[in-house]
């Protein structure tokens, strides 16, 4: 590793895990690269960096920065300062990892228990801590199936508008955009056999419990044989012309699993499952009208 890199990469590390300045040298002589170190730390019985080694008034200092001065929150114009001092656009995937984590109510709004309490699970107490986690929230956003479900399912709940039960049509579709190329493309979202997807595509805790698994043992031959761009496009063209208005909680949730166990022409679906009505829909509509033209 040049200098430079070895420089930021020792940053992250010692961000990240709390370790001594000569455990992160040694860790990421030995591996490298910068999250095969990490991970092989906390294999290694190393600890992440403890809320009792962070500083929570550093923590509040940097929630007051942002906060809005009439609100007990950080409201819309201070997460665009926020957004900005930490270098990400407003519409990047990865903040909606960052609001799970610091349990943010609703889409640009922080109160101080979530941010405090999500600032130390992450290990963090400066911007700079917080900026240094995004490159490990994004990977993990796309590549871990039950953190991406987790993130994906409190999205639901932080972007519907307060006292309605379904997420509004434009507001779905757009996170959906957000949300769906991502997942496919770091293999969050990876075809799999539907006799073999273990992963439940519907948890809804506040948290993701992140258990092993075994990734390899569950995809497919032949991962191209599963859901593609062009059948997200069909889905929405289908829920534009359903003249649907909203998405309900259940098709939000069960979309993903969905997504990873359908083949590409939807011969393998089940109708007799328990499927929403709304997927069900679909696949009939998307027989008839794509896939016999």
């Amino acid at each position: 590793m040049s200098s430079r890199v070895t420089s930021q990469a020792l940053s992250q590390f010692l961000v990240v895990t709390g370790a001594s300045n000569r455990e992160a040298r040694r860790y990421l002589e030995k591996y490298k690269l910068l999250e095969p170190a990490i991970d092989a730390y906390f294999s290694e019985g190393g600890s992440r960096r403890s809320g009792a080694n962070l500083s929570t008034g550093s923590i509040n200092t940097l929630f007051d920065r942002y906060k809005d001065p009439e609100s007990d929150e950080i409201t819309e114009d201070g997460t665009v300062r926020l957004c900005g001092d930490l270098g990400v656009d407003l519409e990047d995937v990865v903040l909606l990892a960052v609001a799970y984590e610091l349990k943010s109510p609703h889409i640009g709004r922080w109160s101080k228990k979530g941010w405090v309490s999500g600032m130390k699970s992450l290990g963090c107490d400066t911007l700079d801590s917080l900026r240094n986690a995004l490159p490990r929230l994004r990977d993990k956003l796309a590549s871990d199936p039950p953190y991406f479900v987790a993130v994906y399912n409190y999205t639901f709940s932080l972007a519907r508008e307060e006292g309605q039960r379904s997420l509004a049509l434009d507001s779905a579709m757009a996170y959906w955009e957000l949300l769906i190329p991502f997942g496919l493309s770091g293999g969050a979202l990876k075809h799999v056999s539907s006799s073999s997807s273990n992963v439940d595509m519907r948890h809804d805790n506040n948290h993701c419990d992140d258990t092993d698994v075994d990734m390899e043992d569950k995809e497919s031959c032949d991962a191209g044989n599963g859901w593609s761009e062009k059948h997200t496009e069909w889905w929405f063209e289908f829920l534009r012309v359903k003249g649907s208005k909203g998405v309900s909680k259940d098709t939000w949730q069960m979309l993903p699993e969905f997504i990873r166990t359908i083949d590409d022409k939807f011969q393998q679906h089940d109708a007799t499952a328990a499927w929403p009505s709304t997927i069900d829909d679909f696949v009939d509509w998307a027989k008839e009208k794509k896939l016999r033209a």
